[in-house]
């Protein structure tokens, strides 16, 4: 796990922060939060954190700070409420509320899933694939959800012989699920096979009666155990599978490509290990494939005969290899796809005639084919200069039908089917965008803005075309830059929110992510993590230079890890911008990191580096935003965060947001925003995503000094 960006797969439902409803007496001045200050020492040096006791979660003095917090954002953004009603209704409007996603067919069976316009989630659909008429509905989460303020469904899936439904269910955002079962033939639910305290990771085997899934540590919620269930039998007796002991590990369960086989990997930052089992006799002891080793990070697959082994052995940017299915041993790999210094090897697919890539080349994403047998590789061409790339859902491995999903910053989410013999493309389904939207307005630009150092990083840019590029526009700048993680040039309308207001918008391709390749992430975590500090300052000032942004209108926007570089960004420079949204930001990285208790401190030394070693707290005390607080001028700033969040505990946005209102020497405007049912990512429902959306947005264009 990983402090992150808001995750997007086919299961998880876009979550945002609910804004708070108007309250009869609003407050004028700030709260002031209480000072108990707490010696922390480590190495012999002693930071005094006056702060340290917001982190006492049922403590009702720290409820009635973060409800103090709301109410001072809701008076300090009163004159913008207006602009928020129209904000959200612009960005509901460009959505069709009532829509379908591209069905797929699995075993027979045809599965999508449709929204309806008033309601909050999405209705989980199937039909037979010889009567696509006969539509049933698997699981309607507005139903589910009824009742409680957050509620999060995670990973349905249906059991081989297509009669029994399993799926994770979250009511509280700290991610601790409760898995549930149905009987898909008579409508029941079996309520007596339900498993607490676990994590969204099931899996069935091809018995049609057996489950494995994922059970998590309760205090640091480490995925840590691996558990077998039997429909029918209480779950207390369920059997132990697996169980992961090194506490910088987490593990899960994946079923490979053949449905021949279980995967159990356990994994942290640089190193992995894989076991597997057959998938139709649960029962048996998995096998390991190749015992962890250290800087080994590898992942298998299997089709056919063989497994396949994506591996950074011997290559920085990963391989693909295979061996024979009973030689697993690693003298028996052999290139199937060989390293590249030039491209990185992120996904890949593999069918019974076809293998399908994934690479990222040039700051750029790459989808890639060939038939088994040849040597000669064929691109996919998407004829626009940024974009976003992805394989598509294919569960069957007989078909030379490649699915995969494109959007670039002015072309809406797109499901693309090509056919990989005759290289016919065929567009499945593209969102409709609402309004009057045509892509045709907007301009978008791939550039590469010069580091500090001489280093070359990418921006990925967007605007409408009638805005002038003169330094007269505002401009927001994203960036992420943590973990590996590539922010792709994708869709979104609720950013035409801005663009169409004048912004242009770009997204810092800073180092820390990986679309430049490994070594783009190696030069930004550790002991260089500065570097991705530095590169976005750097992005920011080219955009000035090159007069894409008005001096006194630029903005910048982080989440998360993404919230630690919006810390280290406006300690390092805050006049550059008039404006700073963080979200969920991770801010405290000193205290967190020495502190084991915390969910994911331990799996991500290789991250962030151990503070337990003096070489790394030195580093880490250097640029961690809540400990580099000074006494000088902050931009405005909008702070988000949940109290439930497992990823970065809600303290430290507020600890932050606390020492900030004390140090700072400006007027401008410093609010916090907690979400008080909610975790990392926030409130659950697609409406009230579009609030919190349009409170943002909103406190980008006060600042901007456009208002309406």
């Amino acid at each position: 796990m990983k402090r992150s960006p808001v995750p997007s797969c086919m299961f998880v439902l876009f979550v945002s922060l609910i804004g708070a409803q108007p309250l009869a007496a609003q407050p004028t001045e700030p709260p002031v939060a209480k000072k108990m200050p707490q010696s922390l020492t480590a190495h012999g040096h002693t930071r005094v954190d006056e702060y340290y006791w917001l982190r006492e979660r049922e403590n009702q003095e720290v409820l009635d700070y973060l409800n103090a917090e709301n109410d001072y954002m809701e008076s300090r953004l009163a004159p913008t409420r207006g602009l928020q009603s129209k904000l959200a209704e612009e960005t509901q409007a460009r959505i069709k509320q009532s829509d379908t996603s591209v069905p797929y067919t699995e075993r027979g069976y045809i599965y999508f899933r449709r929204t309806e316009d008033g309601k909050q989630y999405p209705i989980y659909c199937r039909a037979p694939a010889d009567d696509p008429g006969d539509v049933r509905i698997l699981l309607d989460v507005n139903r589910v959800a009824e009742g409680f303020d957050f509620c999060s469904i995670r990973n349905l899936t249906v059991s081989p012989n297509n009669r029994y439904l399993a799926f994770a269910i979250d009511t509280v955002g700290r991610r601790k699920y409760r898995i549930h079962f149905y009987d898909l033939e008579t409508g029941e639910h079996l309520d007596s096979n339900d498993i607490p305290v676990s994590t969204p990771n099931i899996v069935w085997a091809e018995d049609n009666k057996t489950l494995l899934y994922t059970i998590q540590d309760p205090q640091t919620l480490r995925s840590h155990k691996i558990f077998r269930h039997e429909l029918g039998t209480d779950p207390a007796a369920d059997v132990l599978v697996y169980e992961e002991k090194d506490d910088e590990f987490w593990c899960g369960v994946a079923k490979s490509r053949s449905r021949k086989y279980l995967l159990i990997s356990s994994s942290q930052t640089l190193s992995t290990e894989t076991w597997y089992l057959p998938a139709d006799k649960p029962a048996e002891e998995p096998s390991v494939f190749l015992p962890r080793e250290e800087n080994h990070e590898y992942s298998v697959d299997h089709l056919g005969d063989a497994f396949y082994i994506r591996t950074n052995w011997d290559a920085t940017n990963f391989r693909l290899m295979r061996t024979p299915e009973h030689r697993v041993a690693k003298s028996e790999w052999v290139d199937v796809v060989p390293h590249r210094k030039d491209a990185y090897l992120g996904d890949y697919q593999l069918f019974d005639g076809w293998l399908a890539v994934s690479q990222k080349e040039g700051g750029q994403t790459k989808l890639r084919f060939r038939k088994w047998g040849d040597s000669q590789w064929q691109d996919l061409d998407f004829g626009e200069p940024c974009y976003q790339a992805s394989f598509g859902y294919s569960p069957e491995s007989d078909t030379k039908q490649l699915r995969y999903n494109f959007s670039s910053l002015k072309t809406p989410d797109s499901v693309f089917e090509f056919d990989m013999e005759n290289g016919t493309r065929k567009l499945l389904k593209q969102d409709e965008i609402l309004g009057g939207f045509d892509p045709r307005d907007y301009v978008t630009r791939f550039l590469w803005a010069k580091a500090r150092d001489g280093v070359h990083v990418p921006i990925s840019l967007i605007h409408h075309k009638e805005t002038a590029i003169d330094g007269t526009a505002p401009c927001l700048i994203y960036g992420y830059g943590s973990y590996g993680a590539s922010m792709s040039a994708s869709f979104s309308s609720s950013r035409f929110n801005l663009i169409d207001r004048g912004f242009v918008y770009a997204i810092a391709h800073i180092r820390g992510g990986q679309e430049l390749g490994r070594e783009w992430y190696e030069d930004g975590k550790l002991l260089r993590k500065k570097n991705t500090f530095s590169d976005f300052v750097d992005c920011t000032k080219f955009l000035l230079a090159e007069k894409y942004a008005d001096k006194g209108r630029v903005f910048a926007r982080g989440g998360s890890a993404g919230g630690l570089l919006m810390g280290a960004v406006v300690n390092m420079a805050p006049d550059l911008y008039q404006g700073i949204v963080a979200d969920v930001p991770f801010v405290d990285v000193v205290t967190t990191m020495l502190d084991e208790s915390i969910p994911l401190t331990t799996g991500e030394y290789d991250e962030w580096g151990n503070p337990n070693e003096p070489k790394y707290y030195a580093y880490m005390l250097s640029y961690s935003p809540y400990d580099r607080v000074e006494r000088k001028d902050y931009p405005n700033m909008l702070v988000t965060t949940g109290l439930h969040d497992s990823q970065v505990q809600y303290w430290e946005p507020a600890k932050w947001v606390a020492r900030l209102r004390d140090r700072k020497t400006d007027d401008n405007m410093l609010v916090l925003k907690t979400n008080m049912s909610a975790g990392h990512g926030g409130a659950s429902g697609r409406y009230d995503r579009y609030k919190e959306i349009a409170l943002r947005h909103a406190f980008i264009l006060h600042h901007a000094g456009i208002e309406e």
